[in-house]
């Protein structure tokens, strides 16, 4: 909606911001998500081995650590704001507003990263219909944020940011509240709010994701920093493809968080064989639905785009970078159901170097080489997402035969 409202009421500088900063957003959001499945994966290991009594002392701990996250993450928002906006190219005429976006989101960063740990508690107590309560919730606030301030207040790139701070302040609140309504089978004492072994555990397990997705979300915005080099309609389009390609990730990404979950407390329960259809049974819808959207982005793209502004060049660009992307979301259908499946059985360490390999041995060189062609185009920068997740399908059924092998000689 930021980037919809900003496209047709704000300016295309403020377009580029928007796309620019909401990158530099992602970042954020996507490790600390992927931190959190340690606390996803260890809640539902625990509800399967029928160990309730631990979560209390695991929810406590992963709350200190989070909010000391936070607390580095809004200094370094706050106070590097335009720094990063010169580091990310952003275009001479949305430097201002790009640094202003960030400095606002800086400011509500405690939201996102309480909504983002309460969603993973949920998730992992086998609760993935709250989590969605929420985003509903935050959704129709956004909306009507940007409307007001954007569409009706013209404050551009500043009113979106603002919006989406607000709907994620109330979606932590509401959260909040329907985690103590929620009848649970374990006690959350102030005693548990202290860093202890539980947290440690989470960790091991959070970390090597966190670690992998930080180079990988690095490498989109390096990836955005090479786009915003080929001017504002390329940073524009470049941004609103990538509202449209999170649409298309929606499937695959739920598929992998709920994934690591199911399989978690299957785990648990001893029942490896109900884990393993799961993988399968994932990988299926995945495909269903990817080769849907796959056909769409291809042949009506420049309808998805065209939704978000008026601007033809922009309409175009944005076109472009989509059907270079396309067929990532068939692939990642079945590379993200397999990372579930790992990421259940606490390998995250293989989970964080194959993300490692595909990121900086594939994806950023092949991208950084599209885009220095004389006859660069955001068609072929696109191409680098699937070129490299297909490399990542590879490894990991390498692996998974590796570890079949090895589960039957023991």
């Amino acid at each position: 909606m930021d980037l919809l409202v900003v496209g047709r009421f704000g300016t295309t500088s403020g377009l580029s911001a928007v796309s620019t900063g909401s990158q530099v957003l992602n970042l954020v959001t996507f490790v600390i998500t992927q931190l959190a499945m340690g606390v996803t994966v260890l809640i539902a290991r625990y509800m399967g081995e029928k160990r309730p009594q631990l979560i209390g002392g695991l929810i406590g701990s992963a709350a200190i650590v989070f909010a000391m996250i936070a607390a580095v993450l809004f200094v370094v928002m706050i106070c590097f704001a335009r720094p990063i906006a010169v580091l990310m190219q952003a275009p001479a005429e949305a430097v201002d507003l790009t640094a202003v976006y960030v400095r606002i989101c800086g400011a509500g960063i405690f939201f996102i990263v309480a909504y983002n740990m309460l969603s993973a508690i949920f998730r992992g107590l086998g609760d993935s219909r709250s989590p969605l309560i929420f985003v509903a919730v935050a959704c129709v606030i956004n909306i009507a944020g940007d409307l007001i301030l954007v569409a009706g207040l013209h404050m551009d790139a500043a009113g979106a940011a603002i919006a989406t701070v607000a709907a994620q302040a109330v979606s932590v609140v509401l959260a909040f509240f329907m985690l103590l309504k929620k009848k649970l089978d374990f006690k959350l004492t102030l005693k548990d709010f202290r860093l202890n072994s539980q947290c440690a555990r989470a960790l091991k397990i959070g970390l090597p994701l966190a670690l992998q997705e930080c180079p990988t979300q690095i490498s989109f915005l390096a990836l955005c920093a090479f786009i915003n080099r080929l001017g504002l309609e390329a940073s524009s389009g470049y941004g609103v493809a990538c509202k449209i390609v999170n649409f298309a990730m929606l499937i695959p990404s739920s598929l992998m968080q709920s994934m690591a979950s199911f399989v978690s407390q299957n785990v648990g329960a001893g029942n490896e064989k109900r884990a393993k259809k799961a993988m399968f049974t994932g990988i299926g819808i995945g495909l269903v639905i990817g080769c849907i959207v796959f056909v769409f982005i291809m042949f009506k793209g420049y309808l998805l785009t065209g939704i978000f502004t008026t601007d033809a060049a922009v309409v175009q660009k944005g076109y472009d970078y989509l059907r270079g992307f396309a067929l990532e979301s068939i692939v990642t259908a079945i590379l993200f159901s397999m990372v579930g499946y790992f990421n259940g059985h606490d390998k995250t360490v293989w989970v964080m170097v194959q993300g490692l390999v595909q990121t900086l041995l594939v994806r950023l060189p092949l991208a950084y080489y599209m885009s220095i062609q004389p006859d660069a185009s955001l068609t072929k920068i696109g191409f680098a997402a699937p070129v490299a997740t297909i490399f990542g399908i590879v490894l990991n059924v390498v692996f998974y035969i590796y570890c079949n092998k090895k589960e039957a000689k023991a």
